[in-house]
């Protein structure tokens, strides 16, 4: 799996006609040029910034209600559990569907799902069953939201940005939860959390209204898949000649079901640990949020999605978590944020860009649907369990259990990878330092036979 060249990309070895890769721009913010990705991206950056702002005052509130831990887990798991079970689903009704309306309705479900729960929070009557409810709500809009946004990319951008796109979409994400945590924070010790949630509904309107503005004629349409039996069927036939495909989906489960866990760990820290309150609960997330966008930017910047990195930032996320489980003091566990933030967002976004470039145009809703049930749809099975580690024998063995586990799948898909691409793992010395790569294994049969 890979869309640059290079043996030590370790790609599978593939039976398929594969899409060209088109030309690498320099640029890092070269498809902001295009007037409806830029719409699209401004309207991005208002709603995810009050999606954040849900997410902290969510936890916040449900920690505040019940005191538990695993109960915030659950919040968690009932926001991705629609995704784990309907993703595929809605994968094929995305393809089948017009992708820009199909965003206008999921968008504005989800804003009055926020402008509900923020009516329930500030008249006082709240209570942990209706923040479940609006999790789950959120979580049911999200099967289709989520391959409708991953593949209307293409139709704004055309193949020639796709990559730098959807690097840049993670940076907008990112960038939104730099502003996000900090005004929840602000919120939630000011005037609670109830304003949160009311700006999160309202922050809706921007996207919808980007959505609207966007010039039609200038869209790149893909031809919508015709309606018939078996397209759910066709799809998984079509990862499943895919082994580039396949693992690398493998790999982001591994990481977001057990490393992606942070609205357990990271208010558990606060809360239990440090005692520090919801400010510095808001600076942890803040900090992560500086180490995604420099994740983010980088991967815009460098423009190709190889294997190596995804494995090696795998490795490295699962690392740091493992690090910053033992720190002894607020500040150090702080400042790790940073590092892991970066890390797991190179993760994300290789993954998430190599499956978009590698797939077929007319088969994206339905491979993106997949890839988003196992990233995304992982939580419900990662959230209670870490969410029971914590509660049952500390926030720190969560935490590093967690690390732990994703950095040997990375290393387990990375070797499997390497082998079904003929290549070998080769571990030598380089101008005085260690040097660790895979290489092809007719090369070192040459150097032994000479």
């Amino acid at each position: 799996m890979s869309s640059g060249p290079g043996a030590d990309s370790a790609p599978a070895p593939t039976t398929h006609d594969s899409p060209p890769v088109p030309e690498r721009r320099n640029s890092m913010f070269s498809s902001l040029r295009i007037r409806n990705y830029r719409l699209f991206f401004l309207g991005q950056v208002v709603s995810n910034t009050g999606t954040w702002m849900q997410r902290i005052a969510q936890d916040w509130l449900v920690l505040s209600l019940t005191g538990s831990a695993t109960a915030v887990g659950i919040t968690t798991a009932l926001q991705f559990l629609p995704m784990l079970l309907f993703g595929l689903y809605g994968g094929v009704l995305v393809d089948r569907l017009p992708k820009r309306p199909t965003l206008i309705a999921t968008q504005s479900a989800m804003g009055l799902t926020g402008v509900a729960l923020a009516a329930l929070t500030l008249t006082g009557h709240v209570q942990v069953w209706h923040v479940y409810l609006a999790a789950l709500a959120v979580g049911f809009a999200t099967v289709l939201d989520n391959p409708a946004r991953q593949s209307f990319v293409s139709e704004m951008v055309g193949p020639g940005q796709l990559q730098n796109a959807v690097s840049l979409n993670s940076a907008n994400f990112q960038s939104a939860r730099l502003v996000g945590p900090a005004v929840a924070g602000l919120m939630i010790t000011g005037v609670g959390t109830g304003w949160a949630f009311l700006a999160n509904g309202l922050s809706f309107v921007a996207p919808i209204a980007g959505l609207l503005l966007m010039r039609a004629r200038e869209l790149h349409v893909v031809e919508r898949a015709p309606r018939g039996k078996g397209q759910l069927r066709e799809g998984l036939h079509y990862v499943a000649g895919r082994p580039d495909l396949i693992w690398t989906i493998v790999l982001a489960g591994f990481v977001s079901t057990f490393g992606f866990n942070f609205p357990v760990f990271l208010s558990a820290f606060a809360d239990d640990v440090f005692r520090a309150g919801a400010g510095s609960y808001s600076l942890f997330n803040t900090l992560m949020a500086v180490g995604s966008l420099a994740g983010a930017l980088l991967a815009a910047r460098r423009g190709t999605a190889r294997m190596r990195v995804l494995i090696a930032g795998a490795v490295a996320f699962g690392a740091m978590e493992i690090v910053a489980a033992v720190a002894p003091s607020l500040w150090l566990f702080a400042l790790l944020m940073v590092p892991i933030g970066m890390f797991g967002m190179t993760v994300n976004v290789t993954a998430n860009s190599s499956i978009q470039m590698g797939t077929d145009p007319g088969m994206r809703g339905r491979v993106m649907a997949l890839y988003m049930m196992v990233f995304m749809g992982g939580a419900p099975l990662g959230a209670p369990i870490a969410g029971w580690v914590t509660d049952a024998y500390g926030v720190r063995a969560g935490l590093a259990s967690g690390g732990a586990v994703t950095a040997a799948a990375a290393v387990a898909v990375g070797l499997v990878l390497a082998r079904m691409g003929g290549l070998r793992l080769s571990v030598g010395w380089c101008h005085g330092h260690p040097k660790v790569r895979f290489v092809p294994r007719e090369r070192e049969q040459l150097a032994t036979a000479a």
